[in-house]
Order: C-alpha cells, then sequence, then structure tokens
C-alpha cells in the first residue's frame, strides 16, 4: 500500500479586519492543529495582518495560542520593513523572511493554500 502524502495548510492571511483574524483565521488554524485535521499549518502574515497582529494585544494572544497549538507563523519581510512591524512580529516569535519564493514554491507544490 502507498504511503500516504502528508496533508500541508498554507493559510495566507491579508487582512485587518479583527473579527475574520479572530474568527477565522486563527481559530481555524489553532483548532487544525488541535483536531490534526492537518499534519502541518503555516500562517503567513501579509499585508495588513501584520499591523493588525503587531499591534492589538487580543490578536497577539490568539496569534500566541495558535503558535502553541503547533501553528508555524512566518511573515513576509519586506511587508515588515514597509509597515515597521519587524521587531514586534519578531518578539512573538513570528519567522520574518522574505515570503515571495516560499509562497511560489507551496502553489506549485499542489498543497493546501487558503486565503483570507
Amino acid at each position: 500500500m502507498p504511503e500516504a502524502k502528508p496533508t500541508r495548510l498554507l493559510l495566507l492571511w491579508t487582512t485587518d479586519n479583527k473579527e475574520t483574524a479572530a474568527n477565522m483565521v486563527l481559530m481555524y488554524t489553532t483548532n487544525s492543529c488541535l483536531h490534526g485535521w492537518w499534519d502541518e499549518v503555516v500562517l503567513l502574515l501579509w499585508g495588513a495582518a501584520q499591523r493588525l497582529a503587531a499591534e492589538d494585544a487580543d490578536i497577539q494572544a490568539l496569534l500566541a495560542a495558535a503558535k502553541n497549538a503547533g501553528v508555524r507563523p512566518i511573515a513576509c519581510l519586506a511587508c515588515a520593513r514597509n509597515m515597521g512591524t519587524l521587531e514586534a512580529l519578531q518578539a512573538m516569535g513570528v519567522e520574518v523572511f522574505y515570503t515571495g519564493q516560499f509562497l511560489s514554491d507551496w502553489l506549485k507544490s499542489g498543497d493546501q493554500v487558503l486565503s483570507v
């Protein structure tokens, strides 16, 4: 029997809407890890989502819970520099690097992408 391919999810988070962040993005990624819905869950903060995460204590707490559940939070370095969020994101344990190639490779891999 062939070995099952691991299932991976990349959630591309670009919105600065707090309700969407709390009640979809962070809720879904956290529960995905807690319930084993995916083998790997990566949360990519890009654009306006970075500012929300850097400035909102409620979102920071939910992001910390997601990370503790097993979500891998990453962020675009170019956006972080442009928006002045680099230090805040790094302090929260978010991996910050140039993510254009990462996203392109993920899309080409056929693994799942959900964009909010």
